[in-house]
């Protein structure tokens, strides 16, 4: 019911939007407003925005806060400057991982985490189960804040017109600046998961709807969790629980460049290098279908009578006009350019491997 479901501050705005709604990680969130392609064409065109509140903001701070996050996750905090972020996996004892995140450096000991909706409890627990320290505090500001994603080519503008601060436009992807629109403070991250430009606001809780209301006036349109994951898989990005879990390493997912090796000792860091020695006996390859199907998770990849992986996720691109996948393929296939099939019901289509990154090209 959804009754019982968490709800984000603008649960009331998408609402009014007349949103068709659904459980998502136990929230109820906005899948369409419109149509998937309508949406994710607007993000590719024009601008979206996405309520992303749904995720947790978690802060880490205390004396000892880097040395956690050292021993904690893949990636070198230690190197992030002041208002820099990186892409992050917190990994566990056998290199799997627990959760991917990015982790923005606010001081010296202070670090803001924007973690997974279906990971944050565990997330949370994984994170005061290796803290050494009680200076060490772990505070979830998830439910006092909200989170707004504004992206696609026109979203700098917009953002920066919101604010009358052109200089807003200078800020570096994978990093953030503090500000104020309209009186409203806000946290403004260049980051996204949609292969396209623009900033993912981080506001209280009670200056979302004003806010929100400020970006449609500025023409953006409203985008659902559907046009979401559309546009990820067409930009490669992984989604926990479908390219990467507990069980994933790292070197199979082609997620290396955001493992450092070289910082020192981190969880699960000897399994990983092991693996990375040894080769992974499967990879994370992307993959494109002329045949308009719908790629589900699950679906047997072959060549010939041989089954070579399955598909992580897929959807009929909203970009390309034609389907796009993520699938694990067994390491002595994954190479760009080998044909495949994939297996729906009692029929094959017919499917080329390509880089996961490159799934925007023609």
């Amino acid at each position: 019911m959804s009754e019982d479901l968490l709800k984000t501050p603008l649960h009331a705005a998408h609402l009014k939007l007349k949103a068709r709604m659904v459980d998502f990680a136990g929230w109820d969130m906005p899948v369409m407003y419109t149509s998937i392609l309508e949406e994710a064409r607007s993000v590719r065109t024009g601008i979206g925005i996405f309520d992303i509140s749904h995720m947790g903001r978690i802060i880490v701070s205390g004396q000892g806060a880097t040395a956690l996050l050292q021993a904690a996750t893949s990636n070198d905090v230690a190197a992030l400057k002041f208002t820099q972020a990186q892409y992050s996996l917190i990994t566990n004892y056998e290199g799997g991982i627990v959760d991917d995140i990015i982790v923005y450096r606010e001081s010296d000991e202070s670090y803001l985490i924007v973690i997974n909706a279906s990971n944050a409890a565990k997330d949370i627990a994984w994170l005061h189960s290796l803290r050494q320290s009680d200076d060490v505090v772990i505070t979830d500001k998830s439910l006092e804040t909200a989170m707004i994603a504004v992206q696609g080519p026109s979203a700098p503008a917009a953002v920066a017109k919101l604010f009358g601060d052109d200089s807003i436009l200078d800020t570096p992807r994978f990093h953030y600046v503090r500000s104020e629109i309209n009186g409203h403070g806000v946290t403004l991250c260049r980051t996204g998961y949609t292969g396209e430009d623009g900033f993912e606001l981080i506001v209280l809780a009670t200056d979302a709807d004003a806010i929100w209301q400020s970006l449609l006036d500025a023409g953006a349109a409203p985008c659902g969790l559907g046009s979401r994951d559309a546009l990820r898989i067409e930009a490669g990005y992984p989604l926990y629980g479908h390219e990467i879990d507990d069980t994933t390493s790292p070197v199979g997912a082609l997620l290396m460049w955001a493992v450092s090796m070289e910082k020192g000792a981190f969880t699960g860091r000897d399994q990983i290098a092991e693996i990375r020695s040894n080769g992974p006996s499967r990879k994370l390859m992307g993959m494109v279908c002329k045949d308009r199907i719908q790629p589900r998770q699950g679906y047997t990849v072959y060549i010939g009578n041989e089954a070579v992986g399955a598909i992580t996720s897929g959807v009929f691109s909203p970009t390309l006009g034609h389907s796009v996948a993520m699938a694990y393929i067994d390491s002595k296939y994954a190479k760009s350019g080998v044909e495949v099939e994939v297996a729906i019901r009692d029929k094959r289509a017919a499917a080329t491997l390509r880089p996961k990154k490159n799934l925007l090209q023609p």
